[in-house]
């Protein structure tokens, strides 16, 4: 296993000496965000994550390797490259074979991060169960490697194009902790609120630190959601960000867009119908979220 991971001298520095290492996707570069903000975003969240004491580790798959840290030079590469692949647990052993370039999912970014070692990654919004999932079937592969693989993924919750409740549900019955992070609502990604609970309040960076490391000293597998509202300057109106979403779902039902295709779809749409806004909201929570995961990082590293 070993022999397919490749450090930057940084990561493996910090790696090597015990110091608090964050995971970043690239997903959300190649996926989530149009160019030049993408490139912008990732190199912004590396740097928030040095200022609060920890070291960035964006991950992400090229040349048969999976990358623990990217140099400037492959950042542009996964924020430009038309022909990145979307890479979960299933589509690993091909892009590593065939020596193609591959983003990291949620669920991708947690294998690799707990392969090189590293407990919490910071996101925007985990994948969950599609609206109408009942009918398609389409669940994120995120929510079952949150049953398995034992990384606190820092979150502005689910994206909100999902069905919100089906996906609380299902990370219910796989034992996977709801942890509002100075919140007792789960946030819905644009939104601070979403109608829904989470399962504990956390208001400290310690004290969820201190959850991490009773949950995997009890051998209980499986990572942990640390949901994190978008600040209060920058969130949308839940009710008016969800009209929005529901536009987009009608027109992505219209167009047969199915499968892996449906997020971008979906998310580029709430950028066109909100002229914006959404990616400026989208930027604004995935900063504050890795902001969060640093300290949570630095706190459980002091524990070990």
């Amino acid at each position: 296993m070993k022999s397919y991971l490749t450090y930057t001298d940084e990561v493996r520095q910090a790696l090597e000496n015990n110091k608090p290492v964050v995971a970043l996707e690239t997903t959300i570069i190649s996926h989530g965000m149009p160019y030049p903000q993408n490139v912008e975003m990732a190199k912004q969240v590396e740097n928030i994550i040095r200022e609060q004491g920890a070291v960035p580790a964006t991950i992400g798959i090229m040349n048969g390797k999976i990358k623990i840290g990217l140099n400037e030079q492959e950042l542009e590469e996964f924020a430009t490259n038309p022909s990145v692949a979307k890479v979960s647990r299933r589509d690993f052993p091909y892009i590593l074979a065939s020596g193609k370039i591959g983003a990291t999912t949620v669920a991708g970014t947690m294998i690799a991060a707990q392969l090189a070692g590293i407990r919490v990654f910071a996101t925007g919004g985990i994948g969950g169960v599609h609206r109408e999932g009942e009918i398609t079937w389409d669940v994120s592969a995120d929510l079952t490697e949150l049953a398995q693989t034992n990384v606190a993924v820092v979150c502005a919750g689910a994206k909100s194009i999902l069905d919100l409740g089906r996906t609380l549900e299902y990370l219910e019955t796989q034992g996977v902790p709801v942890v509002g992070y100075q919140t007792d609502q789960f946030p819905s990604f644009f939104a601070r609120e979403s109608g829904y609970g989470v399962d504990f309040r956390l208001n400290t960076p310690e004290e969820v630190a201190a959850l991490m490391d009773t949950k995997w000293q009890l051998g209980l597998e499986g990572g942990l959601i640390i949901a994190n509202p978008v600040p209060e300057a920058d969130a949308l109106d839940h009710r008016e960000i969800e009209a929005v979403i529901q536009q987009a779902l009608n027109e992505a039902k219209a167009n047969n867009i199915t499968g892996k295709n449906v997020t971008p779809f979906l998310l580029d749409k709430v950028k066109q119908l909100t002229g914006g806004t959404s990616l400026q909201t989208n930027i604004a929570l995935v900063k504050h979220n890795v902001e969060v995961a640093a300290k949570i990082a630095v706190a459980y590293q002091s524990k070990k």
